[in-house]
C-alpha cells in the first residue's frame, strides 16, 4: 500500500475525518449535485449517483439534505453549478499528485491550490504530466481482524475483483471500476465493513520520503485535504507510518 493510503487508515483510525464532518457533508453534497445533473436522479439508473448516496448514509447525513442535493443537481431547486476539474503536480520530494476538484470557480481553485503546493516545496503542472504514473483501480480496504483471508478472497473474486493482498495489518482488494460496485456490495453483504472503498488511483511506482521531505508531505496532504473545492488526492509517496503517526500526533 502506498503511504498515501496509510496516510488515510491512520488518520481515519485516529478520528481526524471525524473532526472534519461539515467538509465531508459539503463535499458529498456537490458530488451528489453532479452526478445528479450527468446521470439523471435516479439511483437505480445513475450508479454513480447510488454509490454517493451510501456514502451519504455511512456518514449519517440527512436524507433532506440527500434529496435537495439531487434536485438541485436535475434543476428541480436552484443551486450553483459545480464542475469537476483534475490538477496533477508535485510535492516535495518529487511525489506525484493528482488533486480531484468540484468548484464553481476555476479561477479561483486554480491558485489557490498552486498557492498551497508552493508553499508545500511543490509545484502545479501540466495535464497528464503525472497522470500516466497512476492506474484507475477499485480499491477495498479491509482490516486483517474483521475478515477471514480464504473467505473474503471466495467473496471478492466471485463478485468480479481481480486480486487481494496483504498489506500489514489489511487486505487490499483491488477490482477494475465497472466491478467495484459489485464487489464492495458482496464483502459488506458477507457483514464486513470495509476501513474504506473508492475507485482510486492508484500509482504504479513509489516516491520513498523521509525526514523533512516527509514531514513536510503530510503537511501538504493535510492542507489539500482542508480545502473546501478538493474531493479527492492521490500520490504516489511512500512513507514509513511511525512517520505519518508522528506528523499527525
Amino acid at each position: 500500500m502506498s503511504g498515501h493510503s496509510k496516510w488515510h487508515t491512520i488518520k481515519h483510525k485516529k478520528g481526524a475525518a471525524d473532526a472534519k464532518r461539515g467538509k465531508v457533508f459539503t463535499r458529498i453534497i456537490k458530488e451528489l449535485t453532479v452526478a445528479a445533473r450527468n446521470g439523471g436522479g435516479d439511483p437505480e439508473m445513475n450508479p454513480r449517483l447510488r454509490t454517493i448516496i451510501a456514502e451519504a448514509k455511512s456518514v449519517n447525513m440527512p436524507s433532506d439534505n440527500i434529496k435537495k442535493a439531487i434536485q438541485r443537481g436535475t434543476g428541480e431547486l436552484p443551486g450553483v453549478n459545480y464542475e469537476e476539474v483534475v490538477y496533477e503536480g508535485y510535492g516535495p520530494g518529487g511525489a506525484a499528485v493528482i488533486i480531484e476538484a468540484l468548484t464553481d470557480n476555476r479561477n479561483r481553485t486554480v491558485g489557490e491550490l498552486r498557492h498551497m503546493l508552493e508553499k508545500h516545496a511543490g509545484n502545479l503542472a501540466s495535464t497528464n504530466a503525472v497522470a500516466w504514473m497512476f492506474s484507475k483501480k477499485g480499491l477495498i480496504v479491509v482490516e486483517k481482524a474483521k475478515a477471514d483471508e480464504e473467505k473474503l478472497l471466495s467473496i471478492a473474486l466471485e463478485a468480479g475483483a481481480d486480486d487481494m493482498s496483504d498489506d500489514g495489518d489489511n487486505w487490499e482488494v483491488l477490482s477494475d471500476p465497472g466491478t467495484f460496485e459489485a464487489v464492495r456490495d458482496a464483502v459488506k453483504a458477507s457483514g464486513v465493513e470495509p476501513a474504506s472503498a473508492q475507485v482510486a488511483m492508484l500509482p504504479q511506482n513509489y516516491v520513498k520520503l523521509t525526514g523533512a521531505p516527509a514531514s513536510q508531505m503530510i503537511r501538504l496532504m493535510d492542507a489539500l485535504d482542508d480545502h473546501e473545492d478538493v474531493k479527492q488526492v492521490w500520490s504516489n509517496f511512500d512513507i514509513e507510518e511511525k512517520e505519518i503517526e508522528a506528523s499527525l500526533a
